[in-house]
C-alpha cells in the first residue's frame, strides 16, 4: 500500500504537463499579440500622442499575458519539484522545497499582476468609472497578501 501511495504522487505530472502547455501557450499568444500590435502601429503610420497611449495599453496587456505564463510555469515547476524531483536546475531563488516556498512564490507574482492589472485600467481609464473602487480592491487584496507573508515569515524566524 505505501508503495502505490508513492506511486500515485506520479499523476501529478498530468498537472505539470497540462500546465506546461497553458504556459507556452500563453507565452505564444503574449509574443504573437505583440508582433500584430507593432505591424499595426506601423501600417498606419499615424505617431500620435493617443496612438502612444493605446500602444502602451496594448504592451502592458501583453506584459500581464506574460505575467500570468510566468504564473502558471511556476506551478507546474513547484509541483514538479514537490512531487517527483527537487533536483531540477534552476536559480536559487526559483527553488522550491516545501508547499510553502511554492505559496510565497506564487503570492509575490500574483500581487505584481494585480498592480499591473490596475495599471492598465488606470491608463485606459476614461474619466467616468471610479477608479478608487477597483484601486481600493486591488490594494486590500495586496495588503492581505502581504501580511499574509509577514506573518509566515515571523513564524519561521520563530
Amino acid at each position: 500500500m505505501t508503495r502505490l501511495i508513492g506511486l500515485v504522487r506520479y499523476i501529478i505530472l498530468v498537472a505539470v504537463l497540462v500546465t506546461l502547455v497553458a504556459t507556452t501557450a500563453l507565452i505564444l499568444f503574449g509574443a504573437i499579440e505583440t508582433y500584430v500590435v507593432i505591424r499595426d502601429i506601423f501600417s498606419k503610420g499615424e505617431f500620435t500622442s493617443k496612438v502612444a497611449k493605446n500602444l502602451l495599453l496594448s504592451f502592458i496587456e501583453i506584459t500581464d499575458i506574460f505575467l500570468l505564463a510566468t504564473v502558471l510555469y511556476i506551478v507546474a515547476l513547484g509541483l514538479y519539484e514537490l512531487f517527483i524531483d527537487d533536483r531540477v536546475p534552476v536559480p536559487s531563488w526559483l527553488e522550491i522545497h516545501t508547499l510553502d516556498d511554492l505559496k510565497d512564490k506564487l503570492i509575490g507574482v500574483i500581487i505584481v499582476v494585480i498592480g499591473v492589472g490596475f495599471l492598465g485600467q488606470f491608463t485606459s481609464w476614461n474619466g467616468e468609472t471610479n477608479l478608487l473602487i477597483s484601486g481600493g480592491g486591488a490594494a486590500l487584496i495586496i495588503v492581505a497578501l502581504t501580511f499574509f507573508l509577514g506573518q509566515k515569515s515571523k513564524k519561521d524566524k520563530e
